[in-house]
């Protein structure tokens, strides 16, 4: 399926934009704009055409306009970004976890351009409540929730400067942000190293137009479960929507998989994996900064290999749709592994001689990612439950078929 950041990210600047644009390979999932009563057409499960409103979303009325957005947030912080920018009242929250993960920063950096916006005070995390008219523009110091600014930023009236205040969080998704908004026809003027602390420049004659049709990049992060999967058990498996070309950083996942011992090969939109039957799984120590969802899939490769595995730089996982971290730790350790914790980084050794523990219940968090990574467990030989396993509706309601479609028993 289409790529779950990028999906978000599409859907946002076609309503932004002027004109109105095919997005195609659109991730099924929970859409806001219907919401918000920008026009959106059906054309399949996973095209749509949108019509732009050439500049901010306004609320439809003048009640305060509720949006309930579920677990999601690569829809919470754009849009909270993005509604600052129009007129009217809004109100956006979500399940009880959204109300866990923290947007405060977010919230400062809308209100350094100007916004009046709020968070819950003591929490710093939804529900957030916007009162929104027009925003002039200006300079805002940040380091995280980087792509919510960036994509708002063309729609202030002035000029806009972000400039990061410790390290750039995120660059891969940064970077893939920046990239999308050139499509729309907004060029992001960068200063200084990248990687470090870049500055960020968006003039106010900046306008999104629509590129007529886009196509989403197959989801990199799902695509792992499969990379994963052909180098543990030595088969061999072909993605494809994603490649040497992709914009995603998660298709790096694939060059770990390589440390490990397994055999990739790319093409522009593919991407190839197996392993020599005489070469084992070694365990491997990696900073997974730039690859934070993949990483969950390479701790369950970890349970396979020779050695223990380090999987680094990922405080991230305990911020996101379940605190991944604990989750990860718990089920490895159902599984055999013996895991040892620490703020952002853990270290997993695997189960003597590799044998998994049989018929182990596995506890999902109602988190699609954790559904997915530890189903890769049977590739042990071994019966793995699986607890609501309908949570990979979130970005992959199809993933068990398409597993079973190439597994062999």
């Amino acid at each position: 399926p289409g790529s779950k950041s990028l999906s978000n990210r599409c859907l946002l600047l076609a309503a932004l934009s002027e004109g109105t644009t095919k997005v195609e390979n659109l991730l099924e999932s929970d859409d806001s704009l219907d919401q918000l009563e920008v026009p959106v057409e059906k054309q399949d499960a996973t095209c749509v055409t949108v019509e732009g409103q050439a500049g901010p979303i306004n609320a439809p009325s003048k009640e305060a306009c509720e949006l309930f957005l579920g677990n999601a947030g690569t829809a919470m912080r754009p849009l909270a970004a993005a509604l600052c920018m129009g007129e009217g009242k809004f109100v956006l929250d979500g399940v009880p976890r959204m109300r866990e993960r923290p947007i405060a920063d977010l919230i400062d950096g809308m209100k350094q351009l100007g916004a009046t916006v709020s968070c819950v005070e003591e929490t710093g995390c939804p529900p957030v409540t916007i009162s929104a008219n027009e925003l002039p523009g200006g300079s805002v110091m940040s380091s995280q929730f980087l792509s919510s600014m960036l994509m708002a930023s063309p729609l202030a009236t002035g000029d806009v400067t972000i400039s990061i205040k410790d390290e750039l969080i995120s660059a891969p998704y940064v970077a893939l942000t920046i990239g999308l908004m050139k499509k729309f026809g907004v060029d992001v003027q960068i200063t200084g190293d990248f990687n470090e602390k870049p500055s960020f420049f968006i003039p106010s004659t900046a306008a999104y137009k629509s590129p007529k049709s886009i196509l989403v990049e197959g989801d990199a992060s799902s695509a792992s479960y499969f990379i994963a999967g052909a180098a543990i058990t030595g088969g061999t498996v072909t993605v494809r929507g994603c490649g040497s070309e992709s914009v995603q950083g998660d298709v790096a996942f694939a060059n770990v998989m390589e440390q490990m011992g397994a055999t990739v090969t790319w093409g522009p939109d593919s991407i190839t994996v197996t392993r020599d039957p005489d070469v084992k799984l070694k365990g491997v120590d990696v900073d997974c900064d730039k690859i934070p969802d993949a990483a969950m899939t390479l701790a369950v490769a970890a349970l396979f290999a020779e050695g223990p595995t380090t999987i680094r730089n990922v405080y991230s996982w305990r911020l996101k749709e379940t605190e991944r971290m604990k989750a990860i730790v718990a089920e490895c350790t159902k599984l055999g592994a013996t895991v040892e914790e620490f703020r952002d980084y853990c270290i997993i050794t695997p189960p003597a001689d590799n044998k998994i523990n049989d018929n182990v219940l596995i506890e999902t968090y109602d988190d699609h990612r954790m559904a997915m990574t530890f189903s890769l467990a049977a590739c042990g030989g071994v019966n793995v439950i699986i607890n609501d396993p309908g949570c990979t509706a979130k970005t992959f309601p199809t993933y068990f078929d398409m597993l079973e479609s190439i597994a062999t028993h």
